[in-house]
């Protein structure tokens, strides 16, 4: 089973990093450019249902009790959270959400609501 410790990930922050609002520029620019233009809002919820599907399904082998398929073997979890933003970043784009500010005011909810909740869970007690 592969390590699943957050802390063996190094998540300091580098200059080149992306914001979100970066990240949904750049998803507009390629999409104008390359793309033509957005799919549907309703072809791109069912294109992110098929993407969560695919990383639950290499998360299922990986992590749980589900065995590889050949076809599975080769296939990278980056890659198919990759996929689940970008068409996130998609349909964020398409209807006008800031995924910052929305981030950032979800942040703020669950910090205020969260505060001692979790903390005090002695299900999550070391």
């Amino acid at each position: 089973m592969p390590n699943t410790k957050p802390d063996s990930l190094d998540l300091s922050p580098r200059p080149d990093d992306p914001t979100l609002r970066g990240l949904q520029a750049a998803t507009d620019g390629w999409i104008r450019t390359v793309g033509v233009r957005y799919f549907s809002e309703l072809t791109n919820l069912a294109q992110l249902t098929e993407e969560v599907g695919e990383l639950a399904r290499l998360i299922s082998r990986t992590y749980g009790e589900q065995s590889f398929k050949e076809s599975d073997k080769d296939r990278d979890l980056g890659e198919e959270m990759a996929d689940v933003l970008w068409v996130l970043l998609c349909l964020a784009n398409q209807t006008g959400v800031d995924l910052t500010e929305a981030f950032r005011a979800r942040l703020e909810k669950k910090t205020l609501r969260d505060k001692d909740r979790h903390r005090n869970n002695p299900k999550l007690a070391i």
